[in-house]
């Protein structure tokens, strides 16, 4: 069994960092920051469900409010994203602190939840060394019923691995749409399908956690370092 404890980060000249912090039992493999999508938070059910999962298998996991969120309750991201991206690196700079604190360097991963995910995945195209790798839940390739609106224009820049794990009834873009945008990342990527999920990937429940759990250990890695 893993343990959860509130985590609140408040440095001067940074964004503040506030969340739930997933420890494993054992010292950890590795750790992962994820983040949420543009109506939700941290508490979102998905995003527990993984972290309980991922640190059960010995990940420490941060899942953590975006700035936009910790600014208010509700309502969707303002601005260009910028502050979040700003927000999402502090939260792996303060992972990777506490990591280095408790005696154990690890790599630190990021993702999240579809604008959460977006936003990581462009910050990894900002700076490829923010991140070992990246897990992006429910991609929103372009709004519903507007597929000519790609959200795609960093992919080419994106040099950190990535593992999509998108529903096969995401009106967010559909898997033959997704997997002809990763054409144009030149990292290492793969897909997981999660069958007649949508955007919400069933909220966690029908063993989402454990499939993108499954898949992450095996695009990681983590196994053989392991065996």
């Amino acid at each position: 069994m893993s343990t959860v404890e509130r985590l609140t980060s408040k440095t001067p000249d940074h964004p503040a960092v506030r969340g739930f912090l997933h420890r494993p039992e054992t010292a950890p493999r590795e750790a992962l920051v994820l983040t949420h999508g543009a109506g939700s938070n941290c508490g979102a059910p998905l995003l527990v469900a993984l972290a309980d999962a991922f640190s059960s298998a010995g990940i420490l996991v941060l899942r953590c409010d975006l700035p936009f969120r910790q600014a208010r309750p509700h309502g969707p991201p303002f601005g260009n994203g910028g502050q979040d991206r700003a927000g999402l690196r502090r939260a792996v700079e303060v992972l990777r602190e506490l990591a280095l604190r408790d005696g154990t360097p690890v790599r630190v991963s990021m993702g999240g939840h579809s604008y959460g995910g977006r936003q990581a995945s462009m910050l990894a195209a900002e700076d490829a060394s923010i991140a070992e790798r990246l897990l992006l839940l429910s991609y929103p390739l372009h709004p519903p019923d507007k597929p000519q609106q790609l959200r795609t224009a960093h992919f080419p820049k994106v040099q950190t691995p990535a593992l999509f794990v998108q529903g096969s009834r995401d009106p967010f873009g559909s898997l033959d749409e997704l997997r002809e945008a990763l054409r144009s990342i030149p990292a290492r990527t793969q897909l997981l399908a999660i069958e007649g999920a949508t955007h919400d990937l069933g909220h966690g429940r029908h063993g989402v956690a454990s499939q993108a759990l499954t898949a992450w250990i095996d695009f990681a890695g983590l196994r053989t370092e392991a065996s």
